[in-house]
């Protein structure tokens, strides 16, 4: 596995590469969830990428950028394991200058939900994906299901600048009790992550109304806030996959997101139905 950090050489480097490249980008903290991207990107790929940055620009004043776990050497085996071809470990000076042009959310899309809690989250999410792959050129790039919106924004920012690049959804990847994988886990306590299991019986109790032909959205809302209890519950939303508000359950085009905060750890998940 090669390894390189400056985007200059990585470009040059990549020029060479004839073959499909497939892209995971990444924060690092490498869990299976991660792991399910990259094997999804070999499989349809036969030259992978994988970068680990903690872009800053996605974090705003008092959230967790300075403890955001970062565990470099675990990573690098990780992906040696894996069969990761080259692996981009930029810092935020290979990255980002002093007068920067940056990308702007849509004026809806990126400011409900998530974004209407993080104001500016998503400018830098889609900013660093953008430079990303400015720097990669890959073929396809894979992005994990659980960050719903962030996977909707990504795809319409790939569609109205005309990139080339195609977005592939990856299912989330669960722990056998039900707990979607995060990165951010490791800060839960037990007792916490006892709490977190609220959000994944939440959704599959959705699941099973919808299961019953039970369709109306108010009451698959006001079921899953009962299981949520006492968690603060950041939004409970039913939306269609163009990422708009419904009022009944479409099968085939519904998407159930839970944002709650246990302890301290904000933690997302959600169902595609």
């Amino acid at each position: 596995m090669k390894i390189i950090s400056d985007a200059f050489e990585l470009k040059a480097y990549l020029k060479t590469i004839t073959k499909r490249v497939g892209f995971v980008p990444t924060m690092g903290a490498l869990h299976d969830g991660h792991l399910s991207l990259i094997k999804a990107a070999k499989k349809e790929c036969k030259f992978v990428v994988v970068s680990i940055f903690v872009n800053p620009t996605q974090f705003l004043a008092g959230e967790d950028l300075a403890k955001y776990p970062s565990r470099d050497e675990a990573d690098k085996k990780i992906c040696s394991l894996a069969g990761v071809d080259l692996l981009f470990l930029p810092q935020v000076k290979d990255i980002y200058g002093s007068d920067e042009v940056s990308l702007m959310a849509p004026n809806v899309r990126g400011y409900v939900l998530e974004g209407a809690t993080r104001p500016g989250h998503f400018n830098g999410v889609l900013t660093v994906v953008n430079k990303l792959f400015n720097i990669v050129s890959p073929d396809y790039a894979y992005f994990g299901k659980k960050d719903a919106q962030q996977l909707n924004l990504i795809t319409l920012m790939v569609k109205q600048l005309f990139m080339s690049v195609k977005i592939v959804p990856v299912d989330t990847v669960r722990e056998s009790d039900g707990l979607a994988l995060s990165s951010r886990n490791i800060y839960l306590s037990v007792q916490e992550r006892k709490e977190a299991l609220k959000i994944s019986r939440a959704l599959y109790e959705a699941s099973r109304m919808v299961n019953r032909k039970e369709l109306a959205v108010d009451d698959i809302k006001e079921a899953m806030s009962k299981i949520l209890e006492p968690l603060e519950i950041g939004y409970v939303e039913v939306l269609n996959r163009d990422f708009e508000i419904v009022q009944e359950l479409e099968i085939g085009n519904t998407l159930i997101l839970v944002e709650a905060l246990v302890g301290t750890t904000r933690l997302l998940d959600n169902i595609w139905l």
